[in-house]
């Protein structure tokens, strides 16, 4: 039996305070594009909204979900933006009583049972990776079947609040559809998780303690498709792009043979580069790297579980700056115990 086709709206929503900086909160979620990619391929009527700047808009807000009538909305949270979605889910409730509310991303999987305790206007929240988990959602729900059934969602239920076991991760990240086919954007990832354990840090309990990697190919594939519909700058948004050696070096190879006239920017850790890396990721493009340094003090960096020293942060910096490329570093200000 096909599965009935649904109109789903996917929001990214604005947030609790304005930023000085706006591009830091305008990119829409990489995860946004893969969740509604996998939809689309089940012939779900799925379109994304970017409302990072709608807090001042709700008339906006009311009219594009009164004429969109959506089945389902999916929040892309994050602890920053969770109000921002619960007051759009209210008013899409108050439009469409029966429309079916999703809280996903971080800030639903580390906060799901607050959500679901306070805030009755969430039919649902999902935890971790989102792409299969709501899409078995809706063909469940859809069906007729038992929402118990779909690991990796809580609910409530006649006033309990169900969480069901958790899915399992997918293990190919090969396997999930290249969103480039449907959409245009700049941010892209070639892997998911983070081997470190830094403490102020959600990823490893995300994404989970094992790095998941994308082949090159897979990779490059997504790079090359961007760069035919005219983006030749990329966000590569990897926690650590460097983890790899030998599979940095391939991307950055694969990257000149397909002959993409590409600048991006990465992100690494200041143990893991070295000459080789630096050479090809720079005739490959790259005119960036932000490194997570988060302290000057290594008295700060020991409380954080940053397993840095100040050393490899200096010979980083210097190693980076003699091939041409832009050093940037992420400081934490008023961590536990900074004077």
């Amino acid at each position: 039996m096909k599965n009935k086709s649904n109109k789903i709206l996917l929001i990214y929503p604005y947030f609790i305070e304005d930023r000085i900086h706006e591009e830091e909160i305008a990119a829409l979620p990489i995860g946004l594009y893969s969740v509604a990619t996998v939809l689309k391929d089940n012939e779900h009527d799925v379109a994304i909204l970017n409302w990072y700047d709608g807090k001042d808009r709700s008339g906006d807000i009311e009219d594009i979900l009164r004429e969109y009538q959506p089945d389902w909305i999916g929040f892309s949270t994050m602890h920053a933006n969770r109000w921002g979605a619960i007051e759009i889910a209210r008013i899409a409730k108050r439009l469409k009583s029966d429309v079916r509310v999703v809280f996903g991303g971080p800030g639903a999987t580390f906060l799901w049972e607050h959500f679901l305790i306070n805030f009755p206007e969430i039919d649902y929240v999902l935890m971790g990776e989102g792409e299969y988990v709501f899409l078995d959602l809706i063909n469940t729900v859809n069906g007729g079947g038992n929402p118990e059934s779909v690991n990796g969602i809580a609910f409530n239920k006649e006033g309990k609040i169900i969480k069901t076991k958790n899915a399992e991760q997918i293990r190919d990240l090969d396997e999930l559809p290249i969103p480039s086919k449907y959409f245009k954007y700049q941010h892209v990832a070639s892997a998911r998780g983070c081997a470190w354990q830094c403490a102020f840090c959600g990823s490893p309990e995300f994404w989970g303690k094992k790095v998941r990697l994308r082949s090159p190919e897979h990779f490059v594939q997504e790079l090359a498709l961007l760069y035919e519909q005219g983006v030749n700058f990329f966000y590569f948004s990897d926690d650590t792009f460097t983890i790899k050696k030998d599979r940095v070096i391939e991307i950055c190879k694969k990257i000149l043979e397909q002959g993409l006239g590409i600048s991006w920017y990465a992100i690494s850790r200041a143990d893991c580069i070295d000459e080789d890396i630096l050479y090809w990721m720079r005739r490959a493009g790259c005119i960036q790297i932000s490194f997570g340094i988060e302290s000057g003090s290594e008295k700060i960096r020991d409380i954080l579980c940053k397993e840095i020293r100040a050393d490899q942060v200096k010979r980083a910096f210097q190693m980076t700056a003699k091939y041409g490329i832009i050093s940037r570093a992420y400081l934490i200000y008023g961590s536990p115990g900074e004077t």
